[in-house]
């Protein structure tokens, strides 16, 4: 009768260090967390909720993964990038990508038109009238780029704007894509900083694995102090069950 293998702890700590080196490898380059910090890609996705981010489909091609199907990203593809001229260093976002290369865009009153075309986009939230100030109608937010760069803007993507405007039309460069959030009254998006890199863009949110209800104010307090990043793990915690958006769970994003 076999007795069965019993591991030294030298092979026990090499096989922890191997599912650690694996689960690093897989959580660096193919897949990644990301949480939505703010509400301007709503409805799509919400503040709370948490996304894998799929790595490997938007990254160059390579011979140890030939099975792996690579492609360009595509209008209307739900991106993850670094921010261009960001104000901190490495400032993650979450767009809609509206133009590739060559592409012509401009807004009327939200609509977007595309080499001409009005969009039908079914996913955009489109300005409305409102008391809310910031809901109103703004004419260089709304009917960009006519009137320049909306309030708020980057300086040097300021200067920049004419340069990339043709006919009434902001003509997207090579190597570069423009971005829109959803919530367009809401979004501080390529109509404010510009194009998106080729090399900046990180990958796609796939789908939620978690969504947790909560606001602005709340995540911009879990970066702060040590103090406030405790209480905001309490109150996840006491909260766990009762503020679960238990219906986004696994919600594929589109």
């Amino acid at each position: 009768m076999l007795k069965p293998a019993t591991e030294t702890p030298l092979e026990s700590l090499s096989s922890i260090c191997a599912v650690l080196a694996v689960g690093l490898f897989v959580m660096t380059f193919i897949f990644q967390n990301f949480v939505i910090p703010s509400g301007s890609m709503e409805k799509t996705l919400l503040i709370g909720d948490h996304v894998l981010v799929d790595r490997i489909t938007f990254a160059p091609s390579a011979r140890w993964a030939p099975l792996v199907r690579y492609r360009e990203p595509q209008r209307g593809d739900v991106i993850v990038f670094y921010k261009p001229n960001p104000e901190t260093p490495d400032l993650i976002l979450v767009k809609r990508l509206i133009g590739v290369p060559g592409d012509r865009i401009h807004l009327v009153h939200g609509v977007v038109y595309l080499n001409g075309v009005a969009q039908n986009e079914r996913y955009a939230a489109m300005p409305e009238s409102s008391s809310d100030p910031e809901d109103a109608y703004s004419p260089a937010r709304d009917d960009f780029p006519a009137d320049g760069t909306p309030l708020g803007s980057f300086e040097v993507w300021s200067q920049a704007l004419p340069s990339h405007v043709e006919n009434g039309d902001l003509i997207v460069p090579h190597g570069s894509f423009f971005a829109m959030g959803d919530n367009r009254e809401h979004s501080a998006d390529g109509r404010f900083w510009g194009f998106v890199p080729r090399e900046n863009i990180l990958g796609r949110p796939m789908f939620n694995y978690w969504s947790f209800e909560t606001t602005a104010p709340q995540m911009d307090a879990q970066q702060e102090s040590l103090g406030a990043r405790v209480g905001a793990f309490f109150t996840t915690a006491v909260h766990l069950v009762d503020k679960t958006r238990w219906s986004r769970t696994f919600h594929l994003v589109r």
